[in-house]
């Protein structure tokens, strides 16, 4: 590919589109042209906050030639009709979490990528981040020996308390399991590879909940999935991970722990692209980890790192098939919810590239 930036549309004007936009406009790698939304007017309103030229429809984005990369930011359920309109109107696609909410479409999207030789990636890209990466790169190097055994908490009150319209967070394709859980087992697989086997149990705590904030704040809806998930995951390669995903508490708890045969990491939150990384000895002695000076820097980092794979002819680290195997191992949770049973996770994948030395969002050298 040429050095000129890569045309960049985004599809969902909602949320998470800002943390996004300030991403992408930093890096002179890509260059955002078009945002669109079913509601028109709000991808106006976004495109003048970050002067981007175009706004729309969706449709609009996809008849606009200049747009070669499209960030698909609707809800989950929309996640793969979105995806693979983007893939068969000739873009690379970046997707936030979920791939999708079935393994049968995530399949048929990296199916399809693959055919038309397009770029399919997805988030989370936290795993990017300085934070993550600090510590990926100390458990890679041996300094706990060799990873047993994880400890994964991320507990909160729930986004129906901060969010305008948080429906969709306690409704199929989402719910904590699948809201927040691809941030720990991304990362977990990252230390551990893949997923063999879940064993999970969840409740509702509360059938109804009520919106907090916004508009609809007062409004009560129902919650269809469990809010609360506890899951033992069994990796290939015989190593345990705990987990608890919950949106019932109102003690946060966000915990990353990796023991080893030598010593133990204390690691960031996987939802976030900085913060500091702990190493215990044995006798329980703790040390703060020197935080490396390049990562991702936020949300659309894994977009740059597609960008310049394709200039480089190598390997996205946030790809199609991690996304894949990410969301078999989860629907695997929410399966053994269901069945009360262990579940088998069937796809495979192995853990991605650290990023070389020198890799930020605002240089364009970055590799």
């Amino acid at each position: 590919m040429s050095g000129s930036p890569m045309g960049v549309g985004i599809i969902g004007a909602g949320n998470i589109i800002e943390q996004y936009l300030v991403t992408l406009t930093a890096a002179p790698d890509v260059e955002v042209r078009f945002i669109a939304d079913l509601d028109a007017e709000r991808a106006r309103a976004k495109a003048e906050q970050f002067d981007v030229p175009g706004w729309g429809t969706p449709d609009d984005l996809l008849a606009d030639p200049s747009v070669e990369l499209v960030v698909n930011l609707t809800v989950p359920q929309a996640h793969a009709e979105v995806s693979l309109a983007a893939l068969e109107s000739g873009r690379h696609v970046w997707s936030e979490k979920p791939l999708a909410t079935t393994i049968a479409d995530a399949r048929d999207l990296a199916a399809t990528a693959s055919r038309l030789g397009l770029r399919l990636g997805c988030a989370p890209d936290t795993f990017l981040g300085t934070g993550l990466q600090t510590g990926l790169t100390a458990i890679r190097e041996g300094q706990i020996g060799t990873p047993r055994h994880a400890v994964a908490f991320f507990q909160y009150y729930g986004p129906d308390q901060w969010h305008p319209s948080p429906e969709f967070f306690f409704g199929a394709g989402a719910g904590p399991v699948l809201d927040v859980g691809p941030y720990h087992v991304t990362a977990l697989v990252q230390v551990f590879g893949p997923v063999a086997r879940v064993t999970a149990r969840g409740v509702v705590t509360r059938p109804r909940r009520t919106v907090a904030v916004g508009p609809k704040a007062g409004t009560e809806f129902d919650v269809t999935v469990p809010s609360h998930v506890t899951a033992l995951y069994e990796f290939a390669d015989g190593s345990v991970a705990d987990a608890i995903f919950s949106f019932d508490s109102p003690v946060p708890r966000v915990l990353l722990e990796v023991s080893g045969t030598k010593g133990a990491l204390r690691m960031t939150d996987p939802n976030n692209f900085d913060g500091t990384n702990g190493l215990l000895a044995l006798d329980g002695t703790e040390e703060e980890l020197d935080a490396l000076a390049y990562g991702g820097s936020g949300r659309g980092s894994g977009v740059i790192d597609i960008v310049r794979s394709l200039r480089d002819g190598t390997p996205h680290r946030a790809s199609a098939e991690l996304a894949l195997h990410v969301l078999d191992a989860l629907l695997a949770t929410e399966r053994s919810v269901l069945t009360g049973t262990t579940v088998t996770v069937e796809s495979r994948v192995d853990a991605a590239d650290l990023l070389p030395s020198g890799w930020v969002v605002g240089s364009g050298d970055g590799r």
